[in-house]
């Protein structure tokens, strides 16, 4: 979720409110750093640092720093053993900060930040919150270096209170190309899941009304010429209704040679087919056997369309997260993509 939008809101609605972010992390936890949560006075919350003993107890302790008058942030250690009983074994540090009328207008600030795409803070943390200004794109500000810019971790603790923290991380695309039974089911698979889902089909009546937030609809005549406007690093699932689209828009995909998957719905003897219009297309073998056909979990019998769509959904996780630790970039859709 984008944090800054959602204290901000907290604040404008009920006064007042505490942003609860894993700060650091040791050993085994529920959560890695950067996950983050809003807490409001009477105890509801948005976002999750993990779940369990971990998050009760800091939802308690956000209710009681949001009692009081006085606006306050700590940095605190739990050991998930010994203080929690919570049989991770590892130790998490928690920064509560609250947030009140008076930071309004920076919490909008960081809101307007967000919108605009990632970003990355420096900050001091101190007893009233944390002092943040916006690190350029080189991780410069005010004339200082940011040393530790270049860690991936979306927070990073450093000596003397402070804290380079990077907000709303670009989600990889997903392109999802066919809007039937189990492209419907996918699409709202991946809806709670951190990827931008682009849908594409050439029947605009097949597109429900209203969609979830992650998920951009393109009607096209001819899908394949999509693929011309998918990101480096894209994930592209294949499933329309028709084999000959399936085939155009597999060739181009693979033909790009860009894509971090490219998976087809089907069975190993539509693979074989495929494989062999592939080859007489002039397709190298070694792009070939990039192609993933059948999609899913191979674990996974039932032929129901949220099943399959299960399966994919689970892939397209590990596969993100293999091209995470990689080379292969991350980016969400293209300029215009929606139409």
């Amino acid at each position: 979720m984008r944090i800054w939008s959602v204290v901000a809101e907290m604040v404008a609605s009920h006064g007042r409110c505490a942003l609860v972010t894993v700060a650091a992390v040791r050993g085994s936890a529920p959560r890695e750093p950067g996950a983050r949560m809003v807490v409001v006075p009477d105890g509801g919350f948005h976002g999750t640092i993990g779940g369990g003993e971990l998050e009760w107890r800091a939802i308690g302790f956000a209710r009681d720093v949001l009692s009081r008058d006085a606006p306050s942030t700590t940095l605190d250690r739990f050991t998930l053993g010994p203080d929690l009983g919570q049989c991770c074994g590892g130790s998490v540090r928690l920064l509560t900060e609250v947030f009140d009328r008076d930071r309004l207008d920076e919490a909008q600030a960081l809101a307007a930040r967000e919108a605009a795409g990632s970003f990355m803070t420096r900050g001091q943390i101190g007893s009233h919150g944390v002092e943040r200004l916006v690190l350029d794109r080189k991780g410069q500000s005010a004339g200082r270096g940011a040393s530790g810019m270049q860690a991936l971790a979306p927070v990073v603790l450093e000596g003397d209170g402070l804290i380079i923290e990077r907000f709303r991380d670009d989600h990889r695309a997903v392109w999802l190309f066919g809007a039937g039974h189990v492209g419907r089911a996918l699409m709202l698979a991946l809806a709670p899941l951190p990827f931008e889902v682009i849908w594409v089909d050439e029947r605009a009546e097949v597109f429900p009304a209203v969609v979830p937030a992650n998920v951009r609809t393109v009607r096209s005549a001819d899908p394949a010429a999509e693929v011309a406007r998918v990101p480096d690093g894209a994930l592209i699932v294949v499933m329309t209704h028709s084999h000959a689209r399936d085939l155009a828009v597999v060739h181009a995909a693979l033909a790009a040679g860009r894509f971090g998957y490219i998976g087809l719905i089907g069975s190993d003897s539509k693979r074989a087919r495929f494989t062999r219009r592939l080859r007489e297309a002039g397709v190298a073998p070694a792009r070939i056997a990039d192609l993933v056909c059948p999609v899913g979990s191979r674990n996974i019998a039932s032929k129901h369309p949220g099943a399959i769509a299960a399966g994919v959904a689970v892939q397209l996780l590990e596969r993100d997260e293999v091209l995470a630790t990689s080379a292969i970039p991350v980016r969400g859709v293209v300029a215009g993509a929606a139409r």
